[in-house]
């Protein structure tokens, strides 16, 4: 109820929200995979960006408060290791926009399957936004001088802190994601005090050939 609350507090002009765990869209969430952009027409327009919230435990204002920073900027919203939470003026159309994203993420999931997920231009992208413009949208990008349409997200500055870098959809030229074993060694009794590994990873196949090495040592010398 409170993160029902949360977006009725903060947009007066919406009238319905709706809160549930979309497997496809859950998965980016418990991912921390941030949704990419300038890919479907319809996620551009009727969604635009759809930001991330850091995680809180359910059942007090902790959650509510992770998603206030964005509800005035978007309809929907991933909630990190949970679900989603979007909202419009209607039920229908809140429960339109839970859809679509659902269905966006899992047409992600099938894309990368195949081997590759191809962008808009920003060209693509303006025009998008200017239809989008046209038929009574609004979009943070729209208010943004020169805003990089498909570049960094719009909601890096001025959200909060936690700002979820691309791993599984990474554009072209971007670098790999730099793994870091960030436990306390005092908090984490699997942890080696003499180290704490760090591990470029290219891409998931290095990463599970990586992990599945670690264990089979692990349980090689457990035996021994």
């Amino acid at each position: 109820m409170l993160l029902h609350l949360a977006v009725y507090k903060n947009r007066p002009d919406i009238n319905a929200v709706v809160h549930c765990h979309p497997p496809h869209a859950t998965a980016f969430a418990v991912a921390h995979e941030p949704i990419p952009k300038c890919i479907l027409p319809e996620v551009e327009v009727f969604l635009g960006e759809v930001p991330t919230a850091v995680y809180a435990t359910p059942g007090d204002q902790r959650l509510p408060n992770t998603i206030i920073p964005y509800v005035k900027d978007c309809n929907t919203i991933l909630l990190a290791n949970h679900g989603t939470v979007s909202w419009g003026t209607t039920v229908e159309l809140a429960y339109f926009n839970t859809e679509i994203i659902d269905a966006y993420c899992k047409i992600l999931i099938l894309a990368k399957q195949l081997g590759r997920v191809n962008y808009f231009s920003e060209k693509d992208t303006a025009e998008l936004m200017q239809f989008k413009k046209r038929i009574g949208y609004d979009d943070p990008r729209l208010h943004v001088p020169e805003c990089e349409l498909c570049g960094p997200s719009v909601f890096s500055d001025g959200y909060g802190d936690f700002v979820p870098e691309p791993y599984a959809f990474k554009r072209d030229g971007q670098e790999p994601t730099i793994f870091t074993d960030e436990h306390e060694e005092a908090a984490c009794a699997c942890a080696n005090p003499a180290t704490k590994p760090q591990v470029q990873v290219k891409d998931m196949d290095e990463l599970v050939r990586i992990v599945t090495e670690k264990v089979m040592a692990a349980l090689a010398e457990s035996k021994a």
